[in-house]
């Protein structure tokens, strides 16, 4: 495939900051993307909320069912775009590596908790994760990624500081950037008020995409929301109401899916219509152009981005604060409050092959991030079982 002037191009790449000879079948972004598949942490996504907590059925998406899907839309948009598609595999894959247990909810503990000691954002552990904490290779810790994967982990949802920054993740000015990032970029500057490159913003539409249509399908499963409610809504009514013209009677079950795959194609479509039309228009003749721009190049379209915003005010009403969820969350909230608190009144309750941080930790602040490494780590299924262990009952 021949990659478009402003693709990130493999033999362009800045490189990995520890030198390794280049691999004879695969490029550096393949490399990135395979290691980031066969990486510990990789694995324990299949054990992690996405919405519902892990144990709560077999249909449900998880972290990792997610993840893949965030890498099957950024394929398909990347490789439309004439983009690197491989980087925008491994920047997907890799997006979500830093979730702690219990998703969300589980994170705002973690940050509430750490609040003393630098705070927790799960995108800056993603980095912390590989490039310090996976630890299989003889040469160094971590993957030793690109920096363009890197770079793309940092900055997938936008400038992390400077008067661009935007996203969840942007470090207003003045406040202190997540000790996991900046230990990271100092280690290697990211560029971190600029944009990312292409295909790390395709990533980052591509896990819009993939929890919008996928959140809807699960939400509808749980029976916190109806189709009928769905037809009340921008895209999902359309969707319905098309399904129905073109396919009466049809069975429920199915009704539902031809609905919701049409959410997502309409989706896709216009993110791919909307870059082409501004890739056209700027003409870009490199990486560094799109880096550059006053804004991201990859995105929805101002019409179906309101629209979207409308869905996303629906499932926060009626899934994300659905009570049951609710009482759920206050549940394994509770479980992380608990076990935090123990690890670090008693270090010698971790693992063995994590006594030598706890030994070189010279502070408090040191042997707290030495636990939320541990902690953050956690499956849904291993916080539950350890919670249960050590303090003697299921959280209430």
């Amino acid at each position: 495939m021949t990659l478009a002037p402003y693709a990130c191009h493999p033999d362009d790449s800045r490189g990995r900051l520890h030198s390794e000879s280049m691999s004879t079948f695969r490029s550096p972004f393949q490399r990135d993307r395979d290691r980031i598949i066969h990486s510990s942490a990789f694995r324990r996504l299949k054990h992690k909320t996405q919405v519902f907590v892990e144990h709560e059925g077999d249909y449900y998406r998880t972290r990792l069912t997610h993840t893949i899907e965030v890498a099957q839309v950024a394929r398909t948009i990347a490789g439309t775009l004439g983009l690197n598609v491989e980087l925008a595999e491994a920047v997907a894959l890799a997006h979500d590596l830093g979730h702690p247990p219990f998703g969300h909810t589980g994170e705002d503990a973690l940050h509430e908790l750490m609040a003393p000691y630098g705070g927790f954002d799960h995108n800056a552990q993603a980095l912390r994760i590989v490039t310090r904490l996976e630890r299989h290779y003889a040469g160094f810790d971590g993957l030793n990624l690109t920096w363009e994967t890197l770079e793309g982990i940092a900055k997938h949802n936008g400038p992390v500081i400077g008067p661009r920054a935007s996203g969840s993740h942007a470090v207003a000015e003045g406040a202190q950037m997540p000790y996991a990032l900046e230990e990271c970029n100092a280690a290697w500057d990211l560029e971190l008020s600029t944009f990312a490159s292409a295909e790390a913003q395709v990533a980052a539409v591509a896990d819009d995409v993939a929890y919008n249509h996928h959140d809807l399908h699960d939400g509808l499963r749980a029976g916190l929301f109806t189709e009928d409610d769905l037809m009340e809504l921008p895209v999902t009514g359309p969707a319905f109401e098309e399904v129905d013209r073109l396919h009466p009677g049809l069975d429920p079950s199915r009704r539902r899916h031809e609905a919701l795959r049409r959410v997502f194609g309409v989706m896709v479509e216009d993110v791919i219509a909307v870059a082409q039309n501004r890739l056209e228009g700027s003409q870009p003749q490199s990486v560094q152009e799109i880096r550059d721009m006053e804004g991201p190049i990859i995105r929805f379209s101002k019409p179906l981005y309101q629209n979207l915003k409308a869905i996303k005010s629906f499932l926060f009403t009626r899934m994300y604060r659905a009570p049951t969820v609710v009482v759920e969350r206050q549940r394994v909230t509770a479980m992380i409050r608990d076990l935090f608190p123990l690890f670090m009144g008693d270090p010698s309750l971790l693992p063995a092959e994590w006594r030598a941080d706890v030994a070189a930790a010279q502070d408090e602040t040191a042997l707290a991030r030495v636990v939320l490494d541990y902690v953050a780590g956690m499956t849904d299924r291993f916080a539950i079982q350890e919670h249960e262990r050590l303090c003697g009952s299921a959280a209430v």
